[in-house]
């Protein structure tokens, strides 16, 4: 199995997580919208990189 594959199954199998990365990952995008042009793409993942962390924590 892939680590993409790893990822997926561990967003499907804890409840809530997949709406936590979005959230934060929105959160992210929006707080690094004044880096020029790729401050916004950083933010999301560092935001659902935080939501993922902060979800496979408490497991």
């Amino acid at each position: 199995m892939s680590k993409f594959d790893d990822l997926q199954n561990d967003v499907k199998s804890t409840p809530g997580l997949g709406k936590s990365m979005a959230k934060w990952s929105a959160l992210g995008a929006v707080v690094a919208i004044p880096v020029p042009v790729v401050g916004p793409i950083f933010g999301a993942l560092a935001g659902a990189g935080y939501a993922y962390y902060k979800g496979k924590k408490k497991v």
